[in-house]
C-alpha cells in the first residue's frame, strides 16, 4: 500500500484575514447598492409641528440665495415659465419629455438625483446638449432637514461628483427632495438650505406644485402649471421616480396652449440671466466621478448576483429536498415490506474495532458486541499503539470470542487491514472503537448481503451524547444530513460512504480492492467509492442502529469536521474519474460526486456571502419581509427535520434547537470548508486529528 507524499507546511491562516476582508468589503459594496437604490419620490409637506422659516423666506420668490448674511429671494419675470423636473434621469420617461420640449422649442431646468445620473449618464449629457439645464437633487433623495450634517454633505458632494463625471460640469443649482413652494418652508428644512449654500449651492423651490407624482389626470396637472393673470412662474414637475404618463400628456398640451397666451419658457438661469448654473468641474471632481459610477455599477451587479446566487441555491435546496423525500419513499416501501423468498444471513462474522486510545468506550463497544443475539461472531480489537491501556481493558474482560492484536501505531486504515487479514469470516463488520451495538444490529446488518451483487452494507449510526446542546444539533445533522442522504444515495446506486462507526464488506470485495486505503484521511469514503468502482453495489440498512460519541466542544467538532471535509475532498479528487465508467462506478461519478461537489464544496463555500447578504437585508429590506423569509426557510428545514426524525422513529423534542442551530453550527460548518479548500488548495498535508473521548456513549450499556 503506497501513501502520497505531501508537503508539510504550517497550517494556512493568513486566508482567514482574506476572508473577512472579502466580507466586509462585500458588505460595504452591498450596502453602497442599497444607500443608492434606496430611493423615494414625490412632493413633501411640511411638518405641522415645525416652527416655520424666516419671513424672508416664506414670504419671497422661490428662486434663494443664502450665503450671505440675510437671506435673497428672486422671483420668474411676467409671462416666463421655468419648468422643472424633479427625480431622474428616467430611461423611460426622461427622454419623452424631452421630446416633447424639443418638439415644442421649449427649454427646462433638471435636477438630478446623483445615483440615477451614474445609472444614465448619457441622458443628462442628452439633456445639456439640448440645451436645457441640470441641478442638484441629492443623491438618493433624501430629506436632507432629517438627516445629520455629514449625511447632508456626502449627498450634495456625491451628487457633484456624479454630474462632474457624467457632464464635465459642477451644478449649483439645487432642489432639496419633498420640497414645495417656499411658503411651506420650515426651520429644519431652512437650515439644510444654509448647508447646501455654504457648499455653493443656489437654491430652487416653486411657485407652482402641479403633484404630478400623485397622477391627477393630465387636466389637473395643467391647471395646477397655469400661472395666474400672465405672472412667471416656477413650476414643479417629474421625469422620474414612477409612471410619469400624465405628465407628458400634460406637457404636450401645455406648452402649445401657454405659449399662445404669449409665455416663454426658459430655465432658470436663463430667465435670470445668471451664468453661474453650471461650472467647469476640477479633474479631481471628474476623476471622482468615473470612480463612483465605476463603484456603484459594480456594486449594482454584485448585488444582482447575490441575488441570483440566493434564487440558484435556494432552487437546489427545495430540489435536493424533494428528491430526498421522493427516494426515501422509495427506499422506506423497498426496506419495509416484506422479504419473502430471500434466505436469512447467518453466516459467520468478524468484526474488527481498530482502537487507539479508546479506554473511555473500548469496554462498553465490546460488551455491546459481544451480547449480540448474533449466533456466529468472533470480534478483533486492533490495538493501535495505544498509550492509554486499551489492549489491556478488553484483555482483562476474558470475553469468550474476543482477540486482541497489538501493533506499533501505524493508524487506523493499517489497524483495520491487520483485523481484515486476522479475521477468519468471509462477512466482517468494521467497528469505531466509541461505538456501541443494540443486541440486533449485526443480524440487521448483514441481511442485505443475501443479494449477491451487494459488497457493503451502511448501517445507522447515531448520536449518544446528544443530552447538551451541541450533541443535540449534531443528532439532528446524523438524521436529517447523513441518514436521509443515504436512503437517497441507496436508490440513486451512489452511496459515497459507509461510516466507519458501522460498515459491513464482504471479505473477498476488501482484498479485490487492496483493503483500506491510507492515502486519503477519509478512509471510509475513499474505500466506499473503491467498492462502487468495483462494480459492487452499496446498500443502507436504516435499522441496524450504532451509537456514537460525537465530539463534545466546538474545537473537538471543528477538528473532527475538518478532516472529514478535507478527506472527502482528496477521495473525490481521487476517484473524479469515475463519471466515465459504467454500472455501480459510473453512477457514482454522475450521480454522487457532482451531489458532494455543490452541497458539501460550492455551496458552503458561499454561505458566508450569504450571511453578508441577510445582513444587508437586516438594514436595507423591511424586517417584516425578511422576517417572512426567514421563518419560510426555517419552516421548511423544520418540517424536513421533522420528516427525517419520523423515519429514523426518532423523538421530536430536539426540533426546538434548529434555529439555534442555524446561527451558530452552521458557520463552524461552513468555515471548516472553507479551511479545507484552502489546505487541499496550497497543498498541505492534513495531520489525523483524534477526538478526545469522554465515555458517553459507554453509558449506553451495562459494563
Amino acid at each position: 500500500m503506497t501513501t502520497a507524499r505531501h508537503v508539510n507546511r504550517p497550517e494556512p491562516r493568513a486566508h482567514w484575514f482574506l476572508l473577512v476582508l472579502g466580507l466586509v468589503v462585500l458588505l460595504a459594496a452591498l450596502s453602497f447598492n442599497g444607500f443608492t437604490t434606496g430611493m423615494a419620490g414625490g412632493s413633501g409637506t411640511a411638518d405641522p409641528s415645525a416652527p416655520p422659516g424666516p419671513e424672508a423666506v416664506t414670504g419671497g420668490g422661490p428662486v434663494l440665495r443664502l450665503d450671505g448674511p440675510e437671506p435673497v429671494s428672486r422671483s420668474m419675470p411676467d409671462r416666463t415659465i421655468a419648468l422643472t423636473f424633479d427625480d431622474g434621469p428616467d430611461p423611460e420617461w426622461t427622454p419623452r419629455v424631452l421630446d416633447v420640449l424639443r418638439r415644442h422649442r421649449a427649454h427646462a431646468t433638471f435636477f438630478v438625483v446623483g445615483a440615477r445620473v451614474n445609472e444614465h449618464p448619457e441622458l443628462v449629457r442628452r439633456i445639456l446638449d439640448e440645451g436645457h439645464e441640470i441641478g442638484s437633487h441629492t443623491f438618493t433623495h433624501a430629506d436632507l432637514a432629517a438627516v445629520p450634517q455629514w449625511r447632508r454633505d456626502l449627498e450634495l458632494s456625491l451628487t457633484r461628483k456624479a454630474i462632474a463625471g457624467a457632464t464635465g460640469q459642477e451644478a449649483t443649482l439645487y432642489r432639496p427632495p419633498f420640497s414645495s413652494h417656499p411658503g411651506a418652508v420650515t426651520a429644519p428644512q431652512y437650515a439644510a438650505l444654509r448647508a447646501a449654500a455654504e457648499a455653493g449651492h443656489l437654491a430652487v423651490l416653486a411657485d407652482r406644485d402641479t403633484k404630478d407624482w400623485q397622477r391627477p389626470g393630465a387636466a389637473a396637472i395643467i391647471a395646477a402649471a397655469t400661472p395666474n393673470r400672465g405672472r412667471g412662474a416656477i413650476v414643479l414637475m417629474h421625469d422620474g421616480g414612477g409612471d410619469r404618463s400624465q405628465t407628458v400628456a400634460a406637457l404636450d398640451r401645455l406648452l402649445p396652449t401657454l405659449t399662445g397666451q404669449g409665455y416663454r419658457f426658459r430655465t432658470v438661469s436663463e430667465a435670470l440671466e445668471r451664468t453661474d448654473a453650471a461650472v467647469p468641474a476640477t479633474a479631481r471632481n471628474r476623476l471622482s466621478g468615473h470612480a463612483l459610477r465605476w463603484a456603484q455599477t459594480g456594486a449594482g451587479w454584485l448585488a444582482g448576483a447575490m441575488n441570483a446566487l440566493l434564487t440558484i441555491a435556494l432552487l437546489l435546496g427545495v430540489a435536493r429536498l424533494a428528491v430526498q423525500v421522493v427516494c426515501a419513499q422509495i427506499h422506506v416501501r423497498r426496506v419495509r415490506r416484506p422479504r419473502r423468498g430471500r434466505p436469512e444471513v447467518l453466516a459467520p462474522v468478524s468484526v474488527i474495532v481498530p482502537a487507539y486510545n479508546e479506554s473511555a468506550n473500548i469496554s462498553a463497544t465490546v460488551r455491546s458486541l459481544v451480547d449480540s443475539a448474533y449466533p456466529a461472531l468472533e470480534v478483533i480489537v486492533v490495538d493501535d499503539g495505544s498509550s492509554d491501556g486499551t489492549a489491556d481493558i478488553v484483555e482483562r474482560m476474558g470475553l469468550r470470542g474476543v482477540r486482541v492484536i497489538r501493533q506499533a501505531n501505524a493508524g487506523k486504515p493499517a489497524a483495520l487491514n491487520t483485523g481484515i487479514r486476522a479475521a477468519r469470516a468471509n462477512l466482517l463488520v468494521l467497528v469505531d472503537g466509541d461505538t456501541v451495538f443494540q443486541p440486533d444490529t449485526i443480524h440487521r446488518l448483514v441481511q442485505g448481503f443475501a443479494d449477491p451483487t451487494v459488497g457493503a452494507i451502511s448501517g445507522n449510526t447515531k448520536v449518544a451524547n446528544r443530552r447538551r446542546l451541541l450533541g443535540r444539533w449534531q443528532h439532528l445533522e446524523y438524521v436529517i444530513g447523513f441518514n436521509l442522504d443515504r436512503r437517497m444515495y441507496d436508490v440513486l446506486g451512489c452511496m459515497p460512504t459507509i461510516p466507519g462507526a458501522i460498515g459491513a464488506f464482504r471479505r473477498e470485495v476488501l482484498f479485490d480492492v487492496g483493503g483500506v486505503p491510507s492515502d486519503t484521511l477519509a478512509e471510509d469514503t475513499d474505500l466506499t467509492m473503491k467498492v462502487l468502482r468495483a462494480g459492487w453495489r452499496v446498500v443502507y440498512e436504516e435499522k441496524a442502529i450504532a451509537w456514537t460519541e460525537a465530539p463534545s466542544s466546538l474545537r473537538q467538532l471543528w477538528r473532527q469536521r475538518y478532516r472529514w471535509c478535507y478527506g472527502t475532498m482528496q477521495a473525490m479528487w481521487k476517484h473524479r474519474h469515475a463519471p466515465r465508467e459504467s454500472g455501480s462506478g459510473g453512477k457514482l461519478g454522475r450521480r454522487g460526486l457532482p451531489y458532494l461537489t455543490v452541497f458539501q464544496v460550492v455551496l458552503p463555500l458561499t454561505a458566508p456571502a450569504v450571511d453578508v447578504f441577510a445582513l444587508y437585508g437586516l438594514i436595507f429590506l423591511p424586517w417584516s419581509t425578511l422576517l417572512l423569509a426567514w421563518l419560510g426557510l426555517l419552516a421548511l428545514q423544520g418540517l424536513t427535520a421533522a420528516y427525517a426524525l419520523w423515519l429514523d422513529g426518532e423523538r421530536y423534542g430536539p426540533l426546538w434547537s434548529l434555529p439555534f442551530q442555524q446561527l451558530v453550527y452552521r458557520q463552524v460548518m461552513y468555515l471548516v470548508v472553507v479551511q479545507s479548500v484552502v489546505t487541499a488548495m496550497l497543498g498541505n498535508r492534513l495531520r489525523w486529528q483524534r477526538m478526545v473521548r469522554t465515555g458517553e456513549a459507554a453509558a449506553l450499556v451495562r459494563t
